[in-house]
Order: structure tokens, then C-alpha cells, then sequence
């Protein structure tokens, strides 16, 4: 099957959607189609390979097609539509189109389906319920307009009902649009992934020295509604732990925020932010850790709509988790089974969760082996198994 994605993000991204989307493509090719994932050009100088980048060996059938942009953001913006629009027309040149970017599809939606190829949408979330809440998920976000999340909104019912086919991350995603926009047809519940430990780049495991002192592990971004801040108070319970934050951006507001966090609480000096490393960096230092957090507070993405690449990370690392009780982490993560679950939002049962893996050496194992066979469910291969079979469904009608 020949398959565009388009994907309006500057490429390579250190970002969850870049690595997402590289090893989505990724994963298909390898199963034998013909990908074209169409992006932005990379923001360095020189331009970095992809596939060095992310750790994929190159392969034929995956071409990565950057868009010719310049100019301020808006232009940006608008140039990579007009070359969407240009790219995806005529059904001969590719068998269908894939995307999770919603202005895309809510655009292509209004070509003729005689002149294009079908069209199948990633959601993960309600763009409408996002815009609401930014302002309480990202530091300094501003709130959105009313005439936006309306335009949002409309959106999102356009795209529900006009797609040929439809993915979500979580089960939770899927009922709540159904509740909203009605029942549709070529639907799948496709949750992320991870690579699992076979293919993985850890290098070894960690010297015996590096692992006298307690090592709480947290990697992702630092945004507020990811929770990280917990894990800064979790520290300052435990004194005799150290924390290992895996990511964070010089640039934004967060990284500054928790690092002044953890000052405030005099336990900076037990706590290692890495800053953002490549991808391909990240599993070795999860190996540094005796323990990693999953701890977002509840709120409008965490609850039902979220599917974390650290979730699937953490489950192919050999490590135990300390998760929110959520219902999105539900539907991978059992508490007592694969992980220890706790209360969201609530520091004092986080560093309860942690103490139940600190105290007891043959639970975390146990929990951290039995993630290691579930996480075969969740791998980029079986990821793109099941979104073949919703691609099938969808050329064959």
C-alpha cells in the first residue's frame, strides 16, 4: 500500500509527535508499504538525519519529504496546507492518506473523495477540550477564544463523521467522541508504542555503584498537567533517594520552573535534569533508575485521552512503575499486576507507591517482568499491524 502522512511539524522533532510519527512510519514500511511522510525542514544546520536521529536503520520504502518553508509562523502554516492540499490530490499517486494533525484533515475533507485518496485521521484528544484547558496544563499558556474552541469543535464533528477511517489512542477517547458525534464505522483503537528491549540501544547495565543511592525516574516533558512536580516533592520526602529528570526544554518556562522547585524544597542537589536528549539516548538512562514515575494529576487529557510514549518506554525499560490511577493508564497498567497505582494529584501517595518498590526488591521485579511481557502488545510493530488492518478495511471500500 502506498501511504502519505502528513505530519506539519519541523523534522526531526525531539518531541512524543516526532518520535511518534518516525516510528509509525517506520513500523509500516517494514511491514512492506511505500510511506511518503511529508514535514517541515529541521530547525539545525546542518539538516540531521532522521533515521540517525532516531535510531532506525534507513529503509527504501520510507521517504521523508520536507515542505520548502519560510517566513513567520502564520505563512509557515499556510504554505505546508497549500502543499498538502497540492500533495494529496489524484487518487493514482498514493492509496490512502494519514494524518493526526486536525486542520489537515478537516481541509483535505473538502476536496471531492472522487479526487483524492481516503482519508484516516489520528485523534488524540478533543481539540475543543484542549484549547479549554491550556491555560491550566502549560505554563504561560493563553486562553483560547470562544470563537476558537467553536471553530474547534466544529472541526473535530467534521472530521469524526467525514473520515473514511478513524484512530484513537485510548478506548476512553473513542467513547467519549462517540458520545458526542454518534457512532461511525472504520474506527480502531490503536494505543502507542515502544521498541521492545531486543531492539533497543541501552548499552549496559548500570555499575553496582550507580545504584547505592535510591533512583526515582521521570522522562518526558515538564509541562505542569505531566506532573513532574510530584516527583520533586517525592524526593524531598525520601531523603535518602535521588531523582533522574529525563527531558525538559532550555527554552521554555518549565525546565527553570522545576528546577527552582526542587531549590525551594532543598533537594536540588539530589536531583539530575538531563535536559533533552535524542530519542535514541533516552533507554539507557531510564537503566539508571530503580524506579519510574508516571504521576499526572487529573485533568482533561490525562483522564481518558492520554496514551504516553513513557508509558510503553517505561514498560520495555526492566523497570517498576509508580503510575496515576487514571483511566487511560488503565487500559495498559494493572495495579499489583505490571505496576503499583496511586492516587492522582496526591503527593503522599506517590511517595507511598515509591516506598512499596523501595522496600520491597522482589515486587518491583516482579511488577517490572511482567510490564516486560505486556509491553509485547504495545510494540511499533504491532502498532502498525493494527493500523493496517483499519487501512485495509478502508481502500477495500
Amino acid at each position: 500500500m502506498r501511504i502519505l502522512y502528513l505530519s506539519d511539524i519541523r523534522f526531526p522533532l525531539e518531541r512524543a509527535n516526532g518520535i511518534q510519527t518516525m516510528e509509525t512510519c517506520h513500523a509500516l514500511a517494514m511491514r512492506g508499504h511505500d510511506v511518503s511522510l511529508v514535514v517541515r525542514p529541521d530547525s539545525h544546520e546542518p539538516p540531521r538525519d532522521p533515521f540517525a536521529f532516531y535510531g532506525l536503520a534507513p529503509l527504501d520504502r520510507l521517504h521523508v519529504e520536507v515542505v520548502p518553508l519560510a517566513g513567520p509562523p502564520a505563512s509557515r502554516r499556510a504554505g505546508y496546507l497549500t502543499f498538502a492540499i497540492g500533495r494529496s490530490a489524484g487518487r493514482a499517486r498514493q492509496d490512502l492518506v494519514f494524518t493526526r494533525d486536525l486542520g489537515v484533515a478537516s481541509l483535505l475533507l473538502r476536496l471531492p473523495s472522487r479526487l483524492r485518496a481516503p482519508l484516516v485521521y489520528e485523534a488524540h484528544g478533543i481539540a475543543a477540550d484542549t484549547a479549554s484547558a491550556l491555560p491550566d496544563l502549560l505554563t504561560g499558556a493563553p486562553a483560547a477564544s470562544t470563537p476558537k474552541r467553536r471553530r474547534l469543535a466544529r472541526r473535530d464533528a467534521r472530521v469524526w463523521r467525514g473520515a473514511d477511517g478513524y484512530v484513537t489512542i485510548t478506548a476512553g477517547l473513542a467513547r467519549e467522541l462517540e458520545r458526542r458525534f454518534g457512532p461511525r464505522g472504520h474506527l480502531a483503537i490503536v494505543p502507542d508504542g515502544a521498541r521492545p528491549a531486543v531492539e533497543r540501544d541501552q548499552g549496559p547495565e548500570p555499575p553496582a555503584e550507580s545504584t547505592k543511592v535510591f533512583t526515582i525516574g521521570y522522562a518526558g516533558h515538564l509541562y505542569p498537567w505531566k506532573g513532574v512536580d510530584l516527583v520533586i516533592e517525592a524526593v524531598a520526602a525520601l531523603p535518602d533517594s535521588r531523582a533522574l529528570i529525563v527531558g525538559g526544554h532550555e527554552q521554555e518556562p518549565d525546565l527553570a520552573r522545576v528546577k527552582a522547585f526542587a531549590e525551594q524544597l532543598n533537594c536540588a542537589s539530589r536531583v539530575t535534569f538531563t535536559g533533552l536528549l535524542p530519542p535514541s539516548q533516552v533507554a539507557a538512562r531510564l537503566l539508571e533508575c530503580d524506579v519510574l514515575t508516571l504521576p499526572n494529576p487529573a485533568s482533561a487529557l490525562s483522564n481518558a485521552f492520554t496514551s504516553p510514549l513513557k508509558l510503553f518506554e517505561y514498560m520495555a525499560s526492566g523497570r517498576p512503575i509508580v503510575a496515576s490511577d487514571l483511566p487511560a493508564i488503565r487500559e495498559v497498567l494493572r495495579d499489583g499486576e505490571n505496576a503499583v497505582l496511586v492516587a492522582p494529584g496526591d503527593p503522599q501517595a506517590l511517595v507511598g507507591g515509591i516506598q512499596r518498590i523501595k522496600e520491597d526488591a522482589a515486587l518491583g521485579a516482579r511488577l517490572a517482568r511482567q510490564a516486560g511481557e505486556d509491553v509485547r502488545q504495545f510494540t511499533w510493530a504491532r502498532r502498525a499491524e493494527r493500523l493496517e488492518a483499519l487501512f485495509a478495511e478502508v481502500v477495500r471500500e
